[in-house]
């Protein structure tokens, strides 16, 4: 990937509108924030920003569709064990549960809503993830450090959603233990956030 051709694709980039609010907080909550904050180099606002943000992007959805969060050590631990009639019937049970997430969440379920979707979640729980553009290859590049059997899982379940969508295209993927890189070509003007 050569990376001078290559863009990062995150949320679009515009000039949103702002509004000034006035909200009034327990003072040890906003102290809490302002430490947050500083040990993260950036303003209370932005912080406060980021809080608000993720609450509506995911934390809001997450009671209603049933996720509950799971210590990344359990995660660990039963992807030791996993073989590959385990990571297919995984992803024979969570590929509904995606479908659904998608439609409750964004109101229609395609190719665009689910991978925001997905990085909605990939966000929310602290996985590091990319989607960066190189001409018309796209590439989603997913940073879970849990193991090799949850690559091996990540690539199947991006495989299964891809070709869900695009049948007749082909996914490339190269996986360590802990990273996953899926190419696919879905042209120059796809972006996730554009619906």
């Amino acid at each position: 990937m050569d990376s001078d051709t290559i863009k990062s694709q995150r949320s679009p980039v515009k000039r949103e509108k702002t509004r000034s609010v006035t909200y009034r907080l327990p003072v040890k909550l906003v102290e809490e924030i302002e430490t947050e904050a500083s040990n993260h180099n950036i303003s209370h606002n932005v912080m406060a920003r980021q809080i608000l943000e993720k609450y509506i992007q995911w934390d809001r959805f997450a009671n209603k569709i049933g996720i509950i969060p799971v210590p990344k050590k359990i995660l660990d631990t039963l992807g030791i064990e996993m073989d590959a009639k385990d990571i297919n019937a995984i992803i024979d049970v969570i590929k509904p549960v995606i479908k659904d997430t998608v439609l409750f969440i964004k109101g229609r379920y395609d190719l665009k809503r689910c991978i925001e979707t997905l990085e909605d979640y990939m966000r929310a729980s602290g996985m590091k993830s990319d989607h960066r553009v190189e001409g018309s290859l796209h590439h989603f590049i997913i940073q879970h450090e849990l193991g090799s059997n949850w690559s091996i899982f990540t690539e199947q379940l991006l495989q299964e959603i891809f070709h869900e969508f695009l049948p007749n295209s082909k996914m490339k993927c190269q996986t360590t233990e802990t990273t996953v890189i899926a190419t696919i070509a879905l042209g120059e003007d796809f972006s996730e956030h554009g619906y």
